[in-house]
């Protein structure tokens, strides 16, 4: 299970507690985490229990759309600047190692998922389209 901070303020009570969401503030201030990233997981699951019961943390949803199977969910960061799409954070996906009985019909989704989030993808395009332009300016 994945956890997350909240904004909600509370004095714990067990010192446990208190030491666990210390190391989660220090540790992990903004980002997610997982009990694995901590050395002693049975004391972190002990303060784990109060930081969840007083809405300290929050436990990320497992997502499920058919009875017992799993969804694959897919995300990344990604900075929109002027030279270009970067991204910054997140795994490759390979489309063909996982095949769906479903697919996409709406062109226009279709051709967003096709852009790269890459900033040479974005950069090729931009210089490409910049040398056209000077190609029409000059005749």
């Amino acid at each position: 299970t994945i956890f997350r901070r909240t904004d909600k303020t509370y004095l714990l009570k067990m010192k446990a507690s208190r030491a666990f969401y210390s190391d989660v503030c220090n540790r992990f201030t903004l980002m997610p985490f997982t009990l694995r990233a901590f050395e002693e997981e049975k004391k972190a699951k002990m303060g784990l229990k109060e930081c969840v019961t007083h809405e300290l943390l929050q436990t990320y949803p497992v997502q499920q759309d058919a009875e017992g199977k799993p969804v694959a969910q897919f995300k990344y960061t990604v900075l929109i600047v002027p030279n270009g799409n970067i991204r910054i954070n997140g795994g490759l996906f390979d489309p063909a190692m996982c095949k769906s009985e479903n697919s996409i019909e709406d062109k226009e989704i279709v051709s967003l998922l096709a852009q790269s989030a890459n900033r040479k993808a974005g950069g090729k395009k931009k210089k490409e389209e910049g040398q056209v332009c000077s190609r029409d300016a000059k005749n």
